[in-house]
């Protein structure tokens, strides 16, 4: 089978390829706010190393991605490939997406050669090259198919060729296996580490973003973690084990904790605590995207485990299959409603959360009612709204307008969403999806 590769130094310690120094990033919402994404990152990707960024929902992974490889101008600091600082997209690096992003009109060797026809290589050796790394990633007999024609790994399979064949130095990937089945993923994570320790790929460092804290340590010889609005880099995990790594080994769970105690423990950065905690008093408090029945069924599963009350994070996310951004989301409205709280890898719940646990059906809404009205100013506020109308109605655009003036379009109809549908299973307020209006209760009214 054709090979891609070229040496590769394995001393990371002395050869850096990519460098962040001091970067920032902020947005402007619609009212010409800044919003502040990331907060001085500073790192650094050596020759001859896998690095993960982990890190929850809000912490700016993909944005830090994007400007490392050149699609986002930081407002501050810098990024430096090879010492030549990263103002655009540019050779020498290249970008696995989670999307696909396939151009459906284009067959498989169309999408491949896209790269190379930008950097104006001629066809002939634009075909070869293309074909080369088609039959690389396992796709040899593919070449005239259409992305429509592909199952999800195919369609992955295809984004690999894509980025695989400029030959990049430094492979960019955001959350790759994420959109695919567990077998699939799996597949795919194992092929593309066997042709990295086999050296049958050019690249001589790749940087993937993952939200599954065991991807990372299977794959990763370092973990980078951000802490959350705004993304800051709070933690850098050496993976000191051997491949292929093995799931169920001592070893290899002691690093799983050790990440969830890290991602859970309270870090102070100067000027700034990073804590779980919520200002109850702002509308502007973006809302965990979680489902009640998935909280209240994580609060049942820690009450009637074997410590009553208390409960190891990463055998809950194994129990539950959930991923670190879906079981974060779950804890995190756990805690910011009263239920429970979340320190070095456990999840204990208070008082509260146990009443919680053991009520029926309409003691829980109640329960949840009183917790929502006390600890999400935003369902406070649509009651309130509500209540003082004559009609008690209201357009949902009414709420979403306020909310933007503290986040992005997308982050508030999130949050928005969100504070409906609590609200809604609390009966403090019901929505008309039609119509896009919220009004209150007849009864309560």
């Amino acid at each position: 089978m054709t090979t891609l590769a070229t040496p590769r130094t394995t001393n990371g310690a002395d050869n850096v390829i990519l460098s962040v120094r001091d970067l920032r990033k902020s947005f402007k919402t619609p009212e010409g706010n800044d919003l502040l994404v990331l907060d001085n990152i500073t790192l650094e990707l050596h020759e001859g190393e896998i690095v993960a960024l982990l890190g929850r929902s809000g912490s700016g992974k993909s944005t830090l991605l994007r400007s490392l490889i050149g699609l986002i101008s930081p407002s501050s600091g810098t990024v430096r490939y090879r010492n030549r600082p990263v103002t655009g997209p540019m050779p020498g690096m290249a970008m696995v997406f989670q999307s696909f992003a396939l151009f459906p009109w284009l067959t498989v060797l169309e999408n491949v050669e896209l790269g190379l026809e930008a950097q104006g290589v001629p066809e002939g050796e634009r075909r070869r090259r293309a074909l080369d790394a088609i039959d690389l990633i396992g796709l040899d007999g593919f070449e005239s198919a259409y992305p429509k024609e592909l199952s999800g790994g195919m369609r992955q399979r295809v984004g690999f060729a894509r980025a695989l064949v400029t030959n990049p130095d430094v492979l960019l990937m955001d959350e790759p296996f994420s959109a695919l089945d567990v077998l699939t993923a799996e597949n795919l994570r194992a092929e593309l580490l066997g042709l990295w320790e086999q050296r049958r790929i050019p690249t001589r460092a790749i940087l993937m973003v993952t939200h599954n804290i065991e991807e990372a340590v299977l794959m990763a010889d370092r973990v980078l973690i951000l802490a959350s609005n705004p993304g800051r880099l709070i933690s850098s995990e050496r993976i000191d084990l051997p491949r292929p790594r093995d799931r169920e080994a001592a070893a290899f769970r002691a690093v799983i904790e050790q990440i969830y105690h890290t991602m859970t423990t309270p870090v102070v950065v100067p000027g700034v605590t990073e804590d779980v905690k919520f200002d109850h008093a702002s509308l502007g408090m973006r809302l965990p995207r979680a489902e009640i029945a998935q909280m209240i069924g994580l609060i049942e599963r820690v009450d009637t485990g074997p410590d009553r009350g208390r409960d190891d994070l990463p055998t809950l996310a194994d129990e539950m299959q959930l991923d670190v951004d879906d079981l974060f989301s779950l804890t995190d409205a756990a805690e910011l409603l009263g239920f429970a709280q979340t320190r070095a890898g456990d999840i204990t719940l208070l008082p509260e959360g146990v009443k919680l646990a053991r009520s029926n059906i309409q003691e829980r809404k109640q329960i949840f009612a009183e917790h929502l009205m006390s600890r999400v100013a935003l369902v406070a506020h649509i009651r309130r709204v509500l209540a003082n109308r004559s009609d008690h109605r209201a357009p949902r655009e009414r709420f979403l307008s306020e909310l933007e003036d503290y986040m992005s379009e997308e982050d508030a109809a999130d949050t928005l969403d969100i504070a409906i549908d609590w609200g809604r299973y609390a009966e403090l307020f019901e929505y008309d999806a039609r119509e896009g209006r919220l009004r209150l209760p007849e009864n309560g009214a």
